[in-house]
Protein backbone atom coordinates (compact mmCIF):
# COMPACT_ATOMS: atom_id res chain seq x y z
CA UNK A 1 0.00 0.00 0.00
CA UNK A 2 1.12 3.76 -0.75
CA UNK A 3 1.23 6.78 1.36
CA UNK A 4 -2.06 7.72 3.07
CA UNK A 5 -3.43 10.94 4.35
CA UNK A 6 -5.10 9.06 7.40
CA UNK A 7 -5.47 5.58 9.25
CA UNK A 8 -8.35 4.36 11.40
CA UNK A 9 -9.77 1.91 12.93
CA UNK A 10 -13.27 -0.38 13.28
CA UNK A 11 -13.99 -4.23 14.09
CA UNK A 12 -15.63 -4.55 10.71
CA UNK A 13 -15.79 -3.40 6.80
CA UNK A 14 -18.77 -3.89 5.35
CA UNK A 15 -17.57 -3.17 1.10
CA UNK A 16 -20.59 -2.53 -0.17
CA UNK A 17 -24.16 -0.38 0.40
CA UNK A 18 -26.36 -3.45 -1.02
CA UNK A 19 -29.01 -5.70 0.63
CA UNK A 20 -26.11 -8.38 1.62
CA UNK A 21 -23.91 -5.62 3.73
CA UNK A 22 -27.41 -4.15 5.11
CA UNK A 23 -28.00 -7.68 6.30
CA UNK A 24 -24.93 -8.65 7.56
CA UNK A 25 -24.41 -5.53 9.42
CA UNK A 26 -28.18 -5.25 10.77
CA UNK A 27 -27.61 -8.55 12.37
CA UNK A 28 -24.28 -8.03 13.76
CA UNK A 29 -25.85 -5.05 15.48
CA UNK A 30 -28.62 -6.85 17.08
CA UNK A 31 -26.21 -9.86 18.29
CA UNK A 32 -23.10 -7.38 18.93
CA UNK A 33 -24.32 -3.97 18.91
CA UNK A 34 -20.89 -2.89 20.96
CA UNK A 35 -19.08 -3.44 17.34
CA UNK A 36 -17.83 -0.58 15.30
CA UNK A 37 -18.36 -0.86 11.82
CA UNK A 38 -18.09 1.02 8.78
CA UNK A 39 -20.12 0.37 5.41
CA UNK A 40 -18.36 1.67 2.53
CA UNK A 41 -20.01 2.05 -1.07
CA UNK A 42 -18.55 3.62 -4.36
CA UNK A 43 -21.49 5.33 -5.92
CA UNK A 44 -23.04 8.43 -4.16
CA UNK A 45 -26.11 6.52 -3.17
CA UNK A 46 -26.87 3.38 -1.41
CA UNK A 47 -28.68 0.16 -3.56
CA UNK A 48 -27.90 1.12 -6.67
CA UNK A 49 -27.08 -1.94 -8.32
CA UNK A 50 -27.57 -5.58 -7.92
CA UNK A 51 -29.93 -4.32 -5.15
CA UNK A 52 -32.43 -1.66 -7.07
CA UNK A 53 -35.50 -2.51 -8.06
CA UNK A 54 -35.16 -1.83 -11.62
CA UNK A 55 -32.18 -4.25 -11.76
CA UNK A 56 -33.05 -7.05 -10.11
CA UNK A 57 -36.08 -9.88 -10.51
CA UNK A 58 -37.55 -8.66 -6.73
CA UNK A 59 -39.28 -12.14 -6.94
CA UNK A 60 -39.37 -12.83 -3.27
CA UNK A 61 -37.68 -15.87 -4.40
CA UNK A 62 -39.23 -19.05 -2.67
CA UNK A 63 -39.41 -21.76 -4.87
CA UNK A 64 -43.06 -21.16 -5.48
CA UNK A 65 -42.68 -20.58 -9.33
CA UNK A 66 -39.56 -20.68 -10.42
CA UNK A 67 -38.64 -24.36 -12.30
CA UNK A 68 -35.31 -23.38 -12.68
CA UNK A 69 -34.80 -24.81 -8.92
CA UNK A 70 -36.80 -28.00 -9.75
CA UNK A 71 -35.01 -29.55 -12.53
CA UNK A 72 -36.43 -32.65 -14.36
CA UNK A 73 -34.25 -36.28 -14.16
CA UNK A 74 -34.13 -38.33 -16.94
CA UNK A 75 -36.79 -40.29 -15.86
CA UNK A 76 -38.99 -37.29 -15.68
CA UNK A 77 -39.13 -37.29 -11.96
CA UNK A 78 -38.45 -33.74 -10.37
CA UNK A 79 -35.83 -33.28 -8.32
CA UNK A 80 -36.89 -30.65 -5.67
CA UNK A 81 -34.13 -30.54 -2.79
CA UNK A 82 -33.23 -26.83 -3.50
CA UNK A 83 -36.50 -25.83 -4.25
CA UNK A 84 -37.43 -26.80 -0.10
CA UNK A 85 -33.81 -25.06 0.77
CA UNK A 86 -34.56 -21.88 -0.98
CA UNK A 87 -38.30 -21.94 0.56
CA UNK A 88 -37.03 -22.37 4.21
CA UNK A 89 -34.39 -19.66 3.80
CA UNK A 90 -36.96 -17.33 2.56
CA UNK A 91 -39.22 -18.07 5.83
CA UNK A 92 -36.22 -17.24 7.51
CA UNK A 93 -35.98 -13.67 5.36
CA UNK A 94 -39.99 -13.02 6.87
CA UNK A 95 -39.17 -13.30 10.09
CA UNK A 96 -36.36 -11.35 10.51
CA UNK A 97 -37.76 -8.47 8.77
CA UNK A 98 -40.98 -9.15 10.56
CA UNK A 99 -39.08 -8.82 13.42
CA UNK A 100 -37.60 -5.48 11.87
CA UNK A 101 -40.84 -3.82 11.80
CA UNK A 102 -42.09 -4.72 15.06
CA UNK A 103 -38.59 -3.03 16.44
CA UNK A 104 -39.27 -0.09 14.12
CA UNK A 105 -36.19 -0.22 11.90
CA UNK A 106 -38.48 -0.69 9.07
CA UNK A 107 -41.97 1.71 9.93
CA UNK A 108 -44.11 1.02 6.32
CA UNK A 109 -43.39 -3.07 5.20
CA UNK A 110 -46.04 -1.99 2.38
CA UNK A 111 -43.16 0.10 0.51
CA UNK A 112 -40.51 -3.18 0.58
CA UNK A 113 -43.33 -6.14 0.63
CA UNK A 114 -46.21 -6.88 -1.26
CA UNK A 115 -48.67 -9.98 -1.65
CA UNK A 116 -48.81 -11.12 -5.36
CA UNK A 117 -49.50 -14.69 -6.17
CA UNK A 118 -46.78 -16.73 -7.79
CA UNK A 119 -47.30 -18.75 -10.99
CA UNK A 120 -45.82 -21.06 -13.36
CA UNK A 121 -46.65 -21.15 -17.04
CA UNK A 122 -45.87 -23.98 -19.42
CA UNK A 123 -46.93 -24.68 -23.03
CA UNK A 124 -47.41 -27.80 -24.75
CA UNK A 125 -47.78 -31.38 -23.75
CA UNK A 126 -44.12 -32.43 -22.45
CA UNK A 127 -43.78 -29.14 -20.47
CA UNK A 128 -47.61 -29.78 -19.31
CA UNK A 129 -46.58 -33.30 -17.87
CA UNK A 130 -43.35 -31.88 -16.47
CA UNK A 131 -45.37 -29.03 -14.34
CA UNK A 132 -48.00 -31.75 -13.22
CA UNK A 133 -45.32 -34.16 -11.99
CA UNK A 134 -43.48 -31.22 -10.37
CA UNK A 135 -47.03 -30.10 -8.92
CA UNK A 136 -47.85 -33.46 -7.58
CA UNK A 137 -44.28 -33.77 -5.79
CA UNK A 138 -44.23 -30.41 -4.24
CA UNK A 139 -47.75 -30.45 -2.71
CA UNK A 140 -46.65 -33.50 -1.01
CA UNK A 141 -44.22 -31.16 1.29
CA UNK A 142 -45.26 -28.58 3.85
CA UNK A 143 -44.08 -25.70 2.49
CA UNK A 144 -45.97 -25.91 -0.89
CA UNK A 145 -49.41 -26.88 0.66
CA UNK A 146 -51.86 -25.04 -0.84
CA UNK A 147 -50.67 -24.25 -4.27
CA UNK A 148 -53.36 -24.89 -7.28
CA UNK A 149 -52.53 -26.85 -10.76
CA UNK A 150 -55.05 -26.09 -13.43
CA UNK A 151 -55.56 -27.43 -17.16
CA UNK A 152 -58.64 -25.92 -16.91
CA UNK A 153 -58.96 -22.46 -20.00
CA UNK A 154 -61.48 -20.57 -18.07
CA UNK A 155 -59.98 -20.49 -14.36
CA UNK A 156 -56.78 -19.45 -16.30
CA UNK A 157 -58.75 -16.85 -17.59
CA UNK A 158 -59.69 -15.87 -14.14
CA UNK A 159 -56.35 -16.19 -13.01
CA UNK A 160 -54.24 -14.21 -15.49
CA UNK A 161 -56.70 -12.56 -18.10
CA UNK A 162 -54.14 -11.19 -19.80
CA UNK A 163 -52.10 -13.92 -20.86
CA UNK A 164 -55.42 -15.88 -22.24
CA UNK A 165 -56.89 -13.06 -24.30
CA UNK A 166 -56.66 -14.38 -28.03
CA UNK A 167 -54.74 -17.67 -27.24
CA UNK A 168 -55.22 -20.09 -29.51
CA UNK A 169 -57.33 -22.55 -26.61
CA UNK A 170 -56.03 -25.87 -28.84
CA UNK A 171 -52.44 -24.73 -27.20
CA UNK A 172 -51.94 -27.26 -24.50
CA UNK A 173 -51.13 -25.10 -21.07
CA UNK A 174 -51.26 -25.45 -17.58
CA UNK A 175 -50.26 -23.19 -14.24
CA UNK A 176 -49.91 -23.72 -11.01
CA UNK A 177 -50.59 -20.91 -8.42
CA UNK A 178 -49.65 -20.03 -4.84
CA UNK A 179 -51.35 -17.02 -3.51
CA UNK A 180 -48.71 -17.17 -0.10
CA UNK A 181 -46.04 -15.43 -2.92
CA UNK A 182 -44.63 -11.74 -2.61
CA UNK A 183 -43.17 -8.93 -4.35
CA UNK A 184 -40.16 -7.18 -2.89
CA UNK A 185 -38.44 -3.98 -3.78
CA UNK A 186 -34.96 -4.65 -2.26
CA UNK A 187 -33.41 -1.12 -3.20
CA UNK A 188 -36.21 -0.12 -0.84
CA UNK A 189 -35.65 -2.41 2.23
CA UNK A 190 -31.90 -1.89 1.74
CA UNK A 191 -32.18 1.71 2.17
CA UNK A 192 -34.22 1.29 5.41
CA UNK A 193 -31.50 -1.24 7.32
CA UNK A 194 -28.56 1.23 6.06
CA UNK A 195 -30.41 4.46 6.96
CA UNK A 196 -31.26 3.22 10.91
CA UNK A 197 -27.29 1.40 10.91
CA UNK A 198 -25.97 4.69 9.63
CA UNK A 199 -27.99 6.10 12.78
CA UNK A 200 -25.59 4.69 15.19
CA UNK A 201 -22.81 6.12 16.86
CA UNK A 202 -20.65 2.99 16.03
CA UNK A 203 -21.33 2.68 12.84
CA UNK A 204 -20.72 4.85 9.77
CA UNK A 205 -21.46 5.26 6.28
CA UNK A 206 -19.24 6.16 3.95
CA UNK A 207 -20.34 6.99 0.15
CA UNK A 208 -17.95 7.54 -3.02
CA UNK A 209 -15.36 5.12 -1.30
CA UNK A 210 -13.51 2.81 -3.86
CA UNK A 211 -11.71 0.14 -2.52
CA UNK A 212 -8.22 0.34 -4.48
CA UNK A 213 -6.55 -3.09 -2.25
CA UNK A 214 -6.92 -5.20 0.51
CA UNK A 215 -4.03 -6.35 2.27
CA UNK A 216 -3.65 -8.62 5.49
CA UNK A 217 -1.23 -6.97 8.35
CA UNK A 218 1.37 -9.03 10.24
CA UNK A 219 -1.41 -9.33 13.35
CA UNK A 220 -3.83 -10.65 11.34
CA UNK A 221 -6.21 -7.52 10.81
CA UNK A 222 -6.83 -6.10 7.33
CA UNK A 223 -5.72 -2.79 5.60
CA UNK A 224 -8.42 -1.80 3.57
CA UNK A 225 -7.10 0.98 1.24
CA UNK A 226 -9.53 3.41 -0.13
CA UNK A 227 -10.37 6.58 -2.38
CA UNK A 228 -13.07 9.23 -2.15
CA UNK A 229 -13.77 9.80 -5.44
CA UNK A 230 -15.17 13.05 -5.06
CA UNK A 231 -12.17 14.62 -3.65
CA UNK A 232 -9.54 12.14 -4.93
CA UNK A 233 -7.89 11.47 -0.97
CA UNK A 234 -6.68 7.77 -0.21
CA UNK A 235 -7.20 6.84 3.34
CA UNK A 236 -6.97 3.24 5.20
CA UNK A 237 -9.07 1.28 7.17
CA UNK A 238 -7.91 -1.38 9.74
CA UNK A 239 -10.39 -3.46 10.43
CA UNK A 240 -10.55 -6.98 12.03
CA UNK A 241 -12.92 -8.39 9.82
CA UNK A 242 -13.76 -7.63 6.48
CA UNK A 243 -16.96 -8.24 4.02
CA UNK A 244 -16.85 -7.88 0.52
CA UNK A 245 -20.48 -7.93 -0.87
CA UNK A 246 -20.12 -5.77 -3.61
CA UNK A 247 -22.04 -7.29 -6.30
CA UNK A 248 -20.34 -8.59 -9.64
CA UNK A 249 -17.25 -6.63 -8.14
CA UNK A 250 -16.50 -8.13 -5.13
CA UNK A 251 -14.27 -11.77 -7.18
CA UNK A 252 -11.62 -8.55 -7.90
CA UNK A 253 -11.91 -7.61 -4.24
CA UNK A 254 -11.41 -10.73 -3.24
CA UNK A 255 -8.24 -11.73 -5.36
CA UNK A 256 -7.32 -7.78 -3.97
CA UNK A 257 -7.02 -9.69 -0.66
CA UNK A 258 -4.34 -12.54 -1.84
CA UNK A 259 -5.77 -15.24 0.51
CA UNK A 260 -5.60 -18.95 -0.94
CA UNK A 261 -9.00 -19.59 -0.73
CA UNK A 262 -9.41 -17.39 -3.68
CA UNK A 263 -7.58 -19.20 -5.91
CA UNK A 264 -9.16 -20.96 -8.90
CA UNK A 265 -12.20 -18.85 -8.65
CA UNK A 266 -13.66 -16.73 -11.56
CA UNK A 267 -16.33 -15.18 -13.07
CA UNK A 268 -18.94 -14.93 -16.11
CA UNK A 269 -20.71 -12.05 -16.55
CA UNK A 270 -24.39 -11.86 -17.74
CA UNK A 271 -26.20 -8.66 -18.83
CA UNK A 272 -30.09 -8.09 -18.90
CA UNK A 273 -32.65 -6.01 -20.09
CA UNK A 274 -36.44 -6.00 -19.18
CA UNK A 275 -39.66 -5.40 -21.28
CA UNK A 276 -41.36 -2.78 -19.40
CA UNK A 277 -45.00 -1.64 -20.09
CA UNK A 278 -45.99 1.58 -20.72
CA UNK A 279 -49.77 1.25 -21.20
CA UNK A 280 -51.61 1.83 -17.22
CA UNK A 281 -54.63 -0.35 -18.65
CA UNK A 282 -52.59 -3.28 -19.25
CA UNK A 283 -50.87 -2.77 -16.12
CA UNK A 284 -53.99 -2.91 -14.12
CA UNK A 285 -55.26 -6.42 -16.04
CA UNK A 286 -51.99 -8.56 -14.27
CA UNK A 287 -52.00 -9.35 -10.60
CA UNK A 288 -49.42 -12.07 -10.68
CA UNK A 289 -45.78 -13.58 -11.20
CA UNK A 290 -46.02 -16.29 -13.77
CA UNK A 291 -42.50 -17.53 -14.82
CA UNK A 292 -42.07 -19.80 -17.55
CA UNK A 293 -38.87 -22.29 -18.50
CA UNK A 294 -35.44 -20.97 -19.60
CA UNK A 295 -34.61 -21.28 -23.34
CA UNK A 296 -31.87 -24.35 -23.23
CA UNK A 297 -28.66 -22.71 -22.67
CA UNK A 298 -29.94 -19.81 -20.80
CA UNK A 299 -28.90 -19.03 -17.22
CA UNK A 300 -31.54 -18.97 -14.28
CA UNK A 301 -31.71 -15.52 -14.37
CA UNK A 302 -32.70 -15.68 -17.95
CA UNK A 303 -35.82 -17.48 -17.18
CA UNK A 304 -38.77 -15.96 -18.50
CA UNK A 305 -41.61 -13.98 -16.32
CA UNK A 306 -44.18 -11.77 -16.92
CA UNK A 307 -44.10 -9.68 -13.59
CA UNK A 308 -46.08 -7.26 -11.29
CA UNK A 309 -44.17 -5.34 -9.33
CA UNK A 310 -44.70 -2.51 -6.99
CA UNK A 311 -42.03 -0.02 -7.31
CA UNK A 312 -42.04 3.24 -5.57
CA UNK A 313 -45.61 2.17 -4.28
CA UNK A 314 -46.61 2.26 -7.79
CA UNK A 315 -47.88 -1.28 -9.77
CA UNK A 316 -45.56 -1.73 -12.74
CA UNK A 317 -45.32 -4.63 -14.96
CA UNK A 318 -41.90 -6.24 -16.60
CA UNK A 319 -41.63 -8.91 -19.17
CA UNK A 320 -37.87 -10.89 -19.44
CA UNK A 321 -35.21 -10.36 -18.31
CA UNK A 322 -33.94 -10.71 -21.95
CA UNK A 323 -29.74 -12.05 -21.19
CA UNK A 324 -26.80 -10.42 -22.82
CA UNK A 325 -23.14 -10.62 -22.89
CA UNK A 326 -20.62 -7.58 -21.62
CA UNK A 327 -17.07 -7.76 -20.01
CA UNK A 328 -18.18 -5.32 -17.12
CA UNK A 329 -19.33 -6.84 -13.84
CA UNK A 330 -21.71 -4.11 -12.35
CA UNK A 331 -23.91 -1.91 -14.58
CA UNK A 332 -22.05 1.14 -13.04
CA UNK A 333 -18.71 -0.94 -13.76
CA UNK A 334 -15.96 -0.70 -16.45
CA UNK A 335 -15.05 -2.79 -19.39
CA UNK A 336 -12.40 -3.79 -17.68
CA UNK A 337 -13.51 -5.87 -15.19
CA UNK A 338 -13.87 -9.22 -17.00
CA UNK A 339 -10.26 -9.05 -18.44
CA UNK A 340 -8.56 -7.69 -15.13
CA UNK A 341 -10.11 -10.59 -13.54
CA UNK A 342 -8.46 -13.58 -15.44
CA UNK A 343 -4.98 -14.70 -13.10
CA UNK A 344 -2.54 -17.35 -13.57
CA UNK A 345 -4.62 -19.32 -11.23
CA UNK A 346 -8.44 -19.22 -12.32
CA UNK A 347 -7.50 -18.95 -16.36
CA UNK A 348 -8.09 -22.64 -16.62
CA UNK A 349 -11.28 -23.08 -14.62
CA UNK A 350 -12.46 -20.12 -16.61
CA UNK A 351 -11.22 -22.04 -19.85
CA UNK A 352 -12.60 -24.93 -18.94
CA UNK A 353 -16.20 -23.69 -17.88
CA UNK A 354 -16.33 -21.65 -20.88
CA UNK A 355 -15.70 -25.51 -23.43
CA UNK A 356 -18.63 -26.95 -21.00
CA UNK A 357 -21.20 -24.23 -21.27
CA UNK A 358 -21.10 -23.40 -25.59
CA UNK A 359 -24.79 -23.36 -25.54
CA UNK A 360 -24.87 -20.99 -22.91
CA UNK A 361 -22.10 -18.49 -24.66
CA UNK A 362 -24.40 -18.95 -28.57
CA UNK A 363 -27.35 -18.12 -26.23
CA UNK A 364 -25.72 -14.85 -25.09
CA UNK A 365 -25.00 -13.99 -28.67
CA UNK A 366 -28.19 -14.79 -29.94
CA UNK A 367 -29.59 -12.43 -27.21
CA UNK A 368 -27.56 -9.83 -27.99
CA UNK A 369 -28.08 -9.69 -31.57
CA UNK A 370 -32.24 -9.82 -30.87
CA UNK A 371 -34.14 -6.86 -32.41
CA UNK A 372 -37.03 -5.39 -30.39
CA UNK A 373 -39.58 -7.24 -32.65
CA UNK A 374 -37.93 -10.48 -31.44
CA UNK A 375 -38.24 -9.23 -27.78
CA UNK A 376 -41.87 -8.85 -28.42
CA UNK A 377 -41.96 -12.48 -29.90
CA UNK A 378 -40.88 -13.57 -26.88
CA UNK A 379 -43.36 -11.66 -24.95
CA UNK A 380 -46.30 -12.99 -27.12
CA UNK A 381 -45.82 -16.51 -26.16
CA UNK A 382 -47.13 -15.21 -22.33
CA UNK A 383 -49.32 -12.70 -23.87
CA UNK A 384 -50.67 -13.38 -27.64
CA UNK A 385 -52.22 -9.62 -27.54
CA UNK A 386 -48.81 -7.62 -27.05
CA UNK A 387 -48.11 -4.96 -28.76
CA UNK A 388 -44.48 -2.49 -29.38
CA UNK A 389 -46.10 0.65 -28.85
CA UNK A 390 -47.11 -0.42 -24.62
CA UNK A 391 -43.73 -1.58 -23.92
CA UNK A 392 -39.90 -0.35 -23.75
CA UNK A 393 -36.70 -1.43 -22.96
CA UNK A 394 -35.46 -1.15 -19.32
CA UNK A 395 -31.60 -1.96 -18.53
CA UNK A 396 -31.53 -4.83 -15.73
CA UNK A 397 -28.39 -4.97 -14.10
CA UNK A 398 -25.50 -7.14 -14.30
CA UNK A 399 -24.50 -10.66 -12.57
CA UNK A 400 -21.37 -12.80 -12.19
CA UNK A 401 -22.14 -16.02 -12.41
CA UNK A 402 -19.71 -18.16 -10.27
CA UNK A 403 -16.97 -20.04 -12.07
CA UNK A 404 -14.83 -22.38 -9.81
CA UNK A 405 -12.18 -25.37 -9.77
CA UNK A 406 -13.64 -28.78 -10.26
CA UNK A 407 -11.19 -31.97 -10.14
CA UNK A 408 -13.36 -33.61 -13.26
CA UNK A 409 -13.70 -30.51 -15.82
CA UNK A 410 -11.18 -28.46 -14.93
CA UNK A 411 -13.54 -25.62 -13.86
CA UNK A 412 -17.43 -25.46 -13.67
CA UNK A 413 -20.17 -22.81 -14.00
CA UNK A 414 -21.98 -22.44 -10.87
CA UNK A 415 -25.82 -20.92 -11.07
CA UNK A 416 -25.69 -19.80 -7.53
CA UNK A 417 -24.59 -17.80 -4.76
CA UNK A 418 -21.32 -18.89 -2.75
CA UNK A 419 -19.58 -17.59 0.31
CA UNK A 420 -15.84 -17.55 0.16
CA UNK A 421 -13.36 -16.98 3.39
CA UNK A 422 -10.16 -17.26 4.71
CA UNK A 423 -9.27 -20.05 7.22
CA UNK A 424 -9.09 -17.59 9.87
CA UNK A 425 -12.30 -16.06 9.12
CA UNK A 426 -11.34 -12.65 8.84
CA UNK A 427 -12.62 -11.92 5.16
CA UNK A 428 -14.97 -13.40 3.45
CA UNK A 429 -16.86 -12.61 -0.15
CA UNK A 430 -20.30 -13.47 -0.93
CA UNK A 431 -20.00 -14.37 -4.94
CA UNK A 432 -22.51 -15.27 -7.39
CA UNK A 433 -26.29 -14.65 -7.90
CA UNK A 434 -29.48 -16.42 -7.79
CA UNK A 435 -31.44 -16.36 -5.36
CA UNK A 436 -29.02 -13.98 -3.31
CA UNK A 437 -31.33 -11.20 -1.83
CA UNK A 438 -34.23 -13.32 -0.64
CA UNK A 439 -31.97 -15.63 1.07
CA UNK A 440 -29.67 -13.09 2.51
CA UNK A 441 -30.58 -13.21 6.24
CA UNK A 442 -29.76 -17.38 6.18
CA UNK A 443 -26.74 -16.73 4.11
CA UNK A 444 -24.74 -14.13 6.06
CA UNK A 445 -26.20 -15.93 9.63
CA UNK A 446 -24.34 -18.78 8.45
CA UNK A 447 -21.27 -16.50 6.92
CA UNK A 448 -21.16 -15.09 11.08
CA UNK A 449 -21.04 -18.70 12.32
CA UNK A 450 -18.21 -19.54 10.20
CA UNK A 451 -16.36 -16.38 10.92
CA UNK A 452 -17.23 -15.85 14.09
CA UNK A 453 -17.16 -18.84 15.53
CA UNK A 454 -16.33 -18.63 19.09
CA UNK A 455 -19.42 -15.98 19.43
CA UNK A 456 -21.72 -18.30 17.73
CA UNK A 457 -21.15 -20.77 20.32
CA UNK A 458 -22.57 -18.47 23.17
CA UNK A 459 -26.04 -19.04 24.51
CA UNK A 460 -26.51 -15.71 24.70
CA UNK A 461 -26.08 -15.27 20.72
CA UNK A 462 -28.15 -18.29 20.28
CA UNK A 463 -31.03 -16.62 22.25
CA UNK A 464 -30.68 -13.32 20.59
CA UNK A 465 -30.81 -15.56 17.19
CA UNK A 466 -33.82 -17.06 18.51
CA UNK A 467 -35.33 -13.95 19.18
CA UNK A 468 -34.89 -12.43 15.41
CA UNK A 469 -36.12 -15.54 14.17
CA UNK A 470 -38.25 -17.86 16.09
CA UNK A 471 -37.72 -21.21 13.99
CA UNK A 472 -34.12 -20.65 13.84
CA UNK A 473 -32.69 -24.46 13.96
CA UNK A 474 -36.01 -26.07 13.41
CA UNK A 475 -37.15 -27.21 9.67
CA UNK A 476 -40.40 -25.56 8.89
CA UNK A 477 -41.44 -28.40 6.25
CA UNK A 478 -41.02 -30.79 8.79
CA UNK A 479 -43.00 -29.32 11.25
CA UNK A 480 -46.33 -28.14 9.94
CA UNK A 481 -47.98 -26.48 12.98
CA UNK A 482 -44.43 -24.24 13.24
CA UNK A 483 -44.92 -23.62 9.77
CA UNK A 484 -48.50 -22.02 9.75
CA UNK A 485 -48.10 -20.53 13.25
CA UNK A 486 -44.33 -18.65 11.49
CA UNK A 487 -46.30 -17.68 8.46
CA UNK A 488 -49.23 -16.30 10.75
CA UNK A 489 -47.30 -14.38 12.24
CA UNK A 490 -44.57 -12.78 9.50
CA UNK A 491 -47.75 -12.30 6.96
CA UNK A 492 -49.60 -10.52 9.95
CA UNK A 493 -46.52 -8.40 10.69
CA UNK A 494 -45.34 -7.50 7.27
CA UNK A 495 -49.24 -6.73 5.83
CA UNK A 496 -49.26 -9.76 3.60
CA UNK A 497 -53.14 -11.11 5.14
Amino acid sequence: MGKKTQKTEVDVVLIGGGIMSATLGMLINELNPDINIEILERLDVVAAESSDAWNNAGTGHSALCELNYTPEQADGSVKIEKAINIAEQFEISKQFWAYLVQKGVIKKPEDFIRKVPHMSAVFGEKDVKFLKTRFETMTQQTLFKGMEYTEDKNLLKAWVPLMMKDRNLDEPIAATRMDIGTDVNFGSLTRDLINYLNKKNNITLSLSQEVKDIERQENGRWDVEVKDLKTGEKRAINAEFVFIGAGGHSLLLLEKSGIPEARGYGGFPVGGQWLRCTNEEIIKQHQAKVYGKASVGAPPMSVPHLDTRYIDGKQALLFGPYAGFSTKFLKQGSYFDLPASIKLSNIKPMLSAGLDNLPLTKYLITEVMKKPKDKLDALKQFMPTAKLEDWEIEKAGQRVQVIKKDPKHGGILEFGTEVVSSADGSIAALLGASPGASTSVAIMIQLLKKCFPERAKSEAYKAKLRELIPSWGQSLNNNPELCAEVRAMTHQVLKLD
